[in-house]
């Protein structure tokens, strides 16, 4: 068993001040005085030599190492690159340990890359596409991996959790955690504990689900504990004392939909209690009148909820949104912190959900310290700090059918990618978005049903009047300072999604890429850009940063493989000329980039096909059904997967409908549609090339945003 956890609560512990952690175990003392101790922590991991999962040392997205600092950051350069040849989400993070890179690309497909040289080690291919079946169709790849004890841990699309020897890359057990046949699906990190594995999971938004953490031996791959965040059909009885009293929050039969809450992102081990949180999802459907007709809170979505890491027993909860309707969810980032607040030194959680409202928690009860709104929001006029509850506006949750605009936007003030802590600015760094969207009830609410499609998402929220419209959507970094719940300094983005993950380092840096393909390090007091990187195309991901034989390296995963991480080229990027690539950069790097490949596509065409307007109408539906989360909405620049406009396959009739019934591209992450005809096949082939023909025409790209969340 490892201790790497216990330096969670010295690291999280440092406010305002301080200095590098390289080479010290013992205490660190922040700039106004007050005293943090990192007791029992081994060497290497005090240093931040190693970034062994998804959240870094001290679970805040921090790195303590200064060797690339604010002084010398101007001569930081390109180490190292390694082109990643396989289709996948652009959102995947790696983990650092003893000089090599690991990371999931693709439908899982563990590498392991020498952290210097780029050079590939080994790769481990778990075959997802030869099992997922449907589940393929959602369209997202592996955020992120973990490391214990010589032990690599991936979950992948079809439900599994997999050990992997880290230097061989063999694997060493495996275990189904979804149920056979279930919308269940993996695409988050795993964390790593003590001598346990946990494990959540996405598929809320597209058929019933019920949300669940697993917890499991790390040697041996054995169940250790489960625990569900929503009650099940009560007639079944209750699984623990917490289902039974979040069932009273419920109305209806909200079991026939299974609820929702899963648990697809952030979670985070606190050593000081022996406790892990997990952060909750939405409801299922998003409409809280479908699920549960009469109100409730509906424990427990949007939550965040503290257990005990031995037994997975409930200790206490905070919900950021009861009785949630707009696909809001707590699953962002948990960072853990100490600092002083009133006076008193405070164990804290700083948690900025999709909702607008930054959060700072008391971990020892749950309870709220302080709450403040990052971005402009109008579902709730604030947080009443005695209650811990939000002060809704009433007009929010769409009454009586009336359509009402909502901000934040399902795709939340702040979504997966990761924001970060800073202990010596004592800053929150947040890739933040203000954006709105428009909601109402759908025509059938009260016979709405949730129908287990693989793909459709059953959110329950219906078509709101063209006229009802928000503003449009804008996006910046923003450093926030927790103590006093107000912002500090902000960067605009070029894009309504435009920034990626972030981290912060001891040598007072903010390390940022962007969907314009630049890749940033930003002064952490003041977001003076010191540094820049041109990655030729979009970097959504979480940089890590880590050292080698003494020297600090930066390493980030590029490549536009994400539906609304629109690029600079015409507002796109083009997804076959563009890389997906590994880079690694150290101070004085002399490594370069080939030329870019600027040649875009052309827009696709066959004359012989004369469009008619029904069979274009007719293929739009089934497009929107079938091809939307991946290939971008409207047939517009997809980025996770190739923009079907300049698709040869789009050419021929029959490769088409090879390609899309038959599953001809399975293995490259192409799920098949076996249920649609051949006649469905040229429809959506129709609507494909009559949008190649408008944009062939007018040059001008549309951003077909679709939502990336789980």
């Amino acid at each position: 068993m490892r201790n790497r956890f216990l330096l969670a609560a010295g690291l999280a512990a440092m406010v305002l001040g301080g200095c590098s952690l390289e080479g010290r175990s013992d205490a660190v003392r922040g700039g106004d005085g007050d005293a943090s101790a990192l007791a029992d922590v081994p060497q290497d991991e005090a240093s931040g030599v190693n970034w062994t999962d998804y959240d870094g040392p001290g679970a805040a997205h921090y790195s303590p190492l200064d060797g690339i600092n604010t002084g010398n950051v101007a001569k930081l350069g390109l180490a190292s690159f390694y082109d990643i040849d396989m289709p996948g989400s652009s959102l995947t993070s790696p983990v650092a340990v003893d000089g090599v890179l690991y990371f999931a690309a693709g439908q899982a497909v563990v590498h392991a890359v020498d952290a210097v040289t780029g050079k590939l080690l080994w790769q481990y291919d778990p075959d997802v596409a030869k099992v997922a079946g449907d589940k393929l169709r959602v369209g997202w790849g592996s955020r992120g991996i973990a490391y214990a004890d010589g032990t690599l841990f991936v979950g992948t699309m079809d439900g599994r959790l997999i050990a992997i020897d880290a230097k061989t890359g063999k694997p060493l057990w495996s275990v189904l955690t979804t149920q056979p046949g279930d919308g269940r699906y993996i695409t988050g990190a795993p964390w790593v504990f003590r001598d346990k594995v946990i494990i959540g999971h996405g598929g809320a938004d597209f058929s019933p689900t019920r949300g669940y953490v697993t917890a499991y031996d790390q040697k041996t791959g054995k169940q250790a504990w489960r625990f569900f965040t929503v009650p099940g059909d009560p007639s079944k009885g209750f699984e623990n004392k917490a289902m039974e009293m979040a069932a009273k929050t419920w109305k209806g039969e909200w079991w026939k939909f299974g609820g929702g809450a899963t648990v697809w992102n952030a979670m985070a081990y606190d050593p000081k209690y022996n406790r892990i949180y997990i952060g909750t999802g939405n409801g299922a459907p998003w409409n809280q009148k479908i699920r549960s007709p009469g109100g409730g809170d509906n424990l427990f979505l949007c939550s965040i909820i503290a257990l005990d890491a031995d037994t997975g027993e409930y200790v206490w909860h905070y919900q950021t949104n009861p009785g949630e309707t707009w696909d809001y969810n707590s699953d962002m980032d948990i960072e853990l912190a100490d600092m002083k607040i009133g006076g008193e030194m405070r164990s804290v959680i700083l948690h900025a959900p999709k909702n607008g409202f930054f959060y700072v928690i008391d971990r020892k009860d749950g309870k709220l310290i302080s709450a403040k709104n990052y971005v402009p929001v109008n579902w709730a006029k604030g947080i009443d700090i005695k209650t811990g509850r939000p002060i809704e506006n009433p007009e929010a949750r769409y009454p009586d059918g009336k359509a009402s605009i909502v901000y934040p936007s399902p795709f939340g003030a702040h979504n997966i990618e990761a924001m970060s802590f800073d202990p010596k600015t004592g800053l929150v760094y947040i890739p933040a978005m203000d954006q709105g969207r428009s909601y109402t009830d759908p025509e059938n609410l009260k016979s709405f049903r949730m129908t287990g499609h693989p793909i459709i998402p059953n959110n329950g929220v219906g078509t709101p009047p063209p006229d009802v419209k928000p503003k449009e959507p804008t996006s910046f970094l923003l450093a926030w300072d927790p103590r006093s719940q107000k912002e500090v300094w902000r960067v605009p983005y070029a894009f309504n999604r435009g920034g990626g993950g972030t981290v912060a380092t001891g040598g007072g840096l903010v390390f940022q890429g962007q969907a314009d393909g630049m890749f940033n390090a930003y002064d952490a007091r003041t977001g003076k850009v010191l540094w820049s990187f041109d990655a030729q195309t979009a970097v959504m991901a979480n940089p890590i940063s880590y050292s080698v034989n003494g020297r600090q390296y930066v390493s980030v995963i590029a490549g536009s493989r994400f539906p609304t991480a629109l690029g600079r080229k015409r507002g796109e990027w083009d997804y076959r000329t563009q890389r997906w690539r590994l880079l690694t950069f150290v101070v004085d790097g002399k490594a370069k980039l080939p030329p870019a490949d600027t040649d875009i596509s052309p827009f696709i065409d066959d004359p012989a096909v004369k469009l008619d307007a029904a069979s274009v109408a007719r293929g739009r539906g089934l497009y929107h059904q079938s091809c939307v989360l991946c290939h971008g909405g409207n047939a517009a620049a997809g980025g996770a997967a190739p923009d079907l406009r300049r698709s040869p396959i789009v050419m021929d009739g029959s490769t088409f409908a090879s390609v899309v019934h038959d599953g001809m591209l399975v293995t490259r992450g192409m799920p098949r549609f076996g249920e649609l005809s051949a006649a469905d096949s040229e429809a959506i082939r129709h609507y494909i090339l009559k949008r190649a023909r408008e944009f062939a025409a007018n040059e001008t790209p549309e951003n077909g945003m679709q939502d990336a969340g789980q």
